[in-house]
């Protein structure tokens, strides 16, 4: 099927992913992901996963190298507790401790990351288990075959690649087994939509963004004196970020909601985009996206805001 681009976005094809996906989720790097974060505290990680749960998230987006694997090991425990069919576990794996914790892409590792990540979520199968990064050597599609034998066997339920370039993908998806991609995307950071998405929306394929708030750009928190926080954007890329989150400002005040939360509603109104997965450090962080859920944004302000960022 051909996809078109549109001002206000993509059109969908039909997901290739057997079961219902959630457009909105919760990331987890900041749940026991002490490797990645200073200060973070195994009591606070528990505690966001219990309030995305009892806030009616029903997804997980997780890896091994969220604390290697601590913040697989916090969600296994909390999950104890809950209904796990009403919960879709995703997580991420080929950091190869023996490598130096280097990616390891063989239908071998795969295999048993696999199996280590069922014992550290306590759970019998995967929603979704992606291939962290791409290895220099191993086939891609020899790497995907491995996880189909593992879908067959009931391990896990899709099959996905995360940082793979777009010639990966294409690879991994020989046999057609790829059934979901993540990668960094946001509103000032829409490369792939020129690249990766016309092929995901053609196969049918799901994507995720990770980083959908840009660390923390694009929650409005940020000032024009900021600017060399975010030296990825020049001067004037940063100036016209400032300019565009003041019209987003306007946006959010119409339906009394934040900046953080207008943009988090963009990423769900938009059909390219399978579920957007925004981070939380403790548990008023996760009430505070989830009320993103609740934003309604028109056509008009959906075209708008794509507009404004039009040149990312």
């Amino acid at each position: 099927m051909v996809t078109t681009k549109t001002t206000g976005g993509f059109h969908m094809t039909t997901s290739k992913i057997a079961f219902a996906m959630p457009k909105f989720g919760l990331g987890t790097n900041k749940v026991g992901g002490h490797n990645l974060f200073p200060n973070l505290k195994d009591e606070d990680g528990y505690a966001v996963i219990r309030q995305a749960l009892d806030s009616g998230v029903q997804l997980l987006d997780t890896a091994f190298m969220y604390g290697k694997g601590r913040s697989e090991e916090i969600i296994g425990d909390v999950l104890q507790d809950y209904d796990r069919s009403q919960v879709i576990i995703a997580t991420k794996g080929t950091q190869d401790p023996a490598r130096g914790f280097k990616p390891n892409n063989s239908p071998a590792f795969l295999t048993q990351a696999v199996d280590d990540a069922l014992q550290r979520l306590r759970t019998d199968y995967l929603d979704i288990f992606y291939i962290h990064f791409p290895d220099a050597d191993t086939p891609k599609n020899e790497a995907v075959a491995a996880l189909q034998k593992l879908k067959q066997a009931g391990k896990i339920r899709a099959i996905g690649v995360s940082n793979f370039s777009l010639d990966q993908i294409k690879e991994a998806n020989q046999d057609g087994y790829v059934d979901i991609v993540e990668d960094n995307y946001s509103l000032v950071h829409r490369g792939l939509e020129k690249t990766t998405l016309p092929y995901l929306q053609a196969q049918g394929i799901g994507f995720v963004p990770y980083f959908p708030l840009a660390s923390g750009l694009l929650t409005g928190k940020y000032s024009a004196e900021d600017g060399a926080k975010f030296k990825q954007f020049s001067a004037a890329q940063y100036q016209q970020i400032m300019t565009a989150l003041v019209q987003v400002r306007t946006i959010a005040t119409a339906h009394e909601a934040t900046v953080a939360q207008v943009i988090l509603a963009w990423y769900m109104r938009n059909p390219a985009i399978t579920t957007v997965i925004p981070g939380a450090r403790v548990p008023e962080q996760v009430v505070a996206n989830a009320a993103a859920r609740d934003v309604a944004l028109s056509a008009a302000e959906y075209a708008q805001i794509d507009q404004l960022f039009g040149e990312f």
